[in-house]
Parts: C-alpha cells; structure tokens; sequence
C-alpha cells in the first residue's frame, strides 16, 4: 500500500478549483456560470469519493473579484450551480472557501497561506490535516497543503515536470485520484 492513501471516513478531501473541477481559462478569470466548463468525468469523480471521505471542501483563490471583474454574487452564483451538478451526479461539496484579495493585499487569505484551512477546520473541527488529502494543479497548492502537514496530489498537464519537495502523488485529471487512494473498507 506504499503507493496508495488508505482513507476512510475520518478523512477530509480538499479541492481547488479552477484546473482541477474546471477548465482554467488562460489569462482570464472564470466570471460566469456561462463560462464555467467542467472536466472531464470530474462530478462523477467527486461522487465517488463523496463515498471514500468524511469532509470535502474547495478552496480556491478568486483574485478576480479583488480586480473588480466580478463580484460575490457572481462567485456564490457559480458555486451554487457547481455544488448542484455535482449533487445531481451522487456528489457532494460540503463547503467553499474562497480568498477574493489581490497577490500584494494585506491581511491575505491566499493560499499558499493556510487560512482558507484553518478556516475549514474551524467549521468542521473533525479535519485533521494529517488525515487530509489536497489536490491542485499548482505549486501554491502543494505549498498550502505542505503548511498544514496533508497529503497532497499535484495535477499537472506535464507529468514530466515534477516538483517531489512538495507533493508525493502526481497525476494528469481529478479522475485519477481514485487510483492513488485506497479506502480501508477495501482492505477486509
């Protein structure tokens, strides 16, 4: 099992958003329910491990809204219609957290800072970071779940380009997170 995450319910699954549930628009922010396009198989995916863990939270830096390209409502509105697809797949998020702030705004929320995760575990005081699994596509993510001592799966359209300091699973869609966990009711 050394290349597996034996999980069960007492574990919390932590999303971001924007390139791994949904299509990262180059040099743009995703404004819109209109402009929001899910990967693929990604509610199924969530809808599987909606059934492996206990706690499954987004956390996902939204500057757009810091640069005025969009406001609040605009952000809730999205994640109500994703939180809804991904309920009508068998699926389930239990929580988004987002940070709204520019990169240079003071007191920052931003991961790779971990008060999105802290802020989580408030909320549900079962989180145990050591029993938490962080998935992102980029190094403020690992950063983030590193800060906070969970596990993290780094999705990368490159898996050639690798950062091992940082993460310890790699993989190329959400979809394949199912093969790197292993749930304990499995293992009888």
């Amino acid at each position: 099992m050394e290349n597996k995450l034996v999980i069960d319910k007492s574990w919390t699954l932590f999303l971001d958003r924007d390139g791994v549930i949904n299509k990262r628009l180059v040099d743009d922010y995703v404004k819109s329910w209109e402009e929001f396009e899910f990967l693929e198989n990604v509610p199924e995916t969530i809808a599987h491990c909606s059934h492996l863990f206990g706690t499954i939270v987004v956390v996902t830096n939204q500057q757009g809204i810091g640069k005025g390209l969009m406001s609040d409502a605009d952000l809730r509105n999205i994640h109500e219609n994703m939180t809804a697809e991904i309920k009508l797949h068998g699926g389930r998020i239990d929580k988004v957290y987002y940070c709204p702030k520019l990169k240079d705004q003071t007191p920052n929320c931003r991961k790779p800072l971990p008060f999105m995760g802290l802020q989580a575990q408030k909320d549900f005081p079962t989180i145990d970071f050591s029993k938490s699994v962080m998935v992102g596509d980029s190094i403020s993510d690992m950063e983030f779940g590193e800060a906070l001592g969970m596990h993290n799966v780094y999705i990368t359209p490159d898996p050639y380009k690798s950062d091992a300091k940082v993460t310890r699973f790699e993989t190329t869609k959400l979809q394949d997170l199912t093969s790197i966990l292993q749930d304990k009711g499995d293992l009888q």
